[in-house]
């Protein structure tokens, strides 16, 4: 007997973009069939709604093992020791990748902050100015980081839980529309398990080193 699909659903946070976009495909797909000229306003944005679906798809997963789990999707994009003695684990996340990010690690929201700033390309490295949130985590690791960090297209950071929130590994805690980034803190004394290069699965992932 075969396992069940995972169900894909849509993330939360998506309607201010999708519903006006997938609202004015179907309308002119009626006019198309009126008159042929709005053809050239139907396809384009079918095209348009087809891939936002494409990139606000949320699957189902089941956690990996491990104490930190990737919170997003994506290449890492450094792994660098931090002044404080953490290291900051830093993952990309294309246009074509998953845009739900994921709690690393069980615990309690201590806080969510959100940061002003600019707007440059995540791959970019002053992107660490850009607009971000910035998410703390009582866990039994102790404190645990998170920040979401904008890029160039992606200007909108949805939280979906505010501090007090208890989470379970691998939950679903906010999204970013687009392409963006996330760093993820490791505390003092854990090794990371992966790599520049490397790609990571949000709540699969294992991030630290057994």
């Amino acid at each position: 007997m075969e396992s069940p699909r995972p169900r894909v659903r849509l993330a939360r946070g998506v309607s201010p973009w999708l519903a006006p976009t997938a609202a004015a495909a179907a309308v002119t797909a009626v006019l198309t069939a009126r008159s042929p000229k709005w053809a050239l306003a139907a396809v384009p944005l079918t095209a348009l709604t087809g891939g936002m679906l494409w990139f606000f798809r949320d699957p189902d997963r089941s956690p990996g093992a491990g104490r930190l789990l990737s919170p997003a999707d994506g290449v890492v994009q450094s792994v660098d020791p931090w002044t404080d003695g953490r290291t900051r684990v830093a993952i990309f996340m294309s246009p074509l990748n998953v845009h739900v990010n994921r709690a690393p690690v069980a615990g309690t929201v201590v806080s969510v902050e959100h940061v002003a700033g600019g707007f440059v390309p995540a791959f970019n490295k002053d992107s660490d100015k850009n607009e971000r949130v910035v998410w703390h985590f009582d866990t039994a690791l102790g404190d645990i980081e998170m920040v979401q960090i904008a890029g160039a297209v992606a200007r909108r950071i949805v939280p979906y839980l505010q501090a007090g929130a208890k989470v379970a590994q691998g939950d679903r805690v906010g999204l970013i529309r687009l392409g963006s980034r996330v760093d993820l803190y490791l505390p003092e004394g854990v090794e990371p398990a992966v790599t520049v290069g490397d790609k990571t699965v949000a709540g699969v992932t294992r991030i630290d080193r057994a």
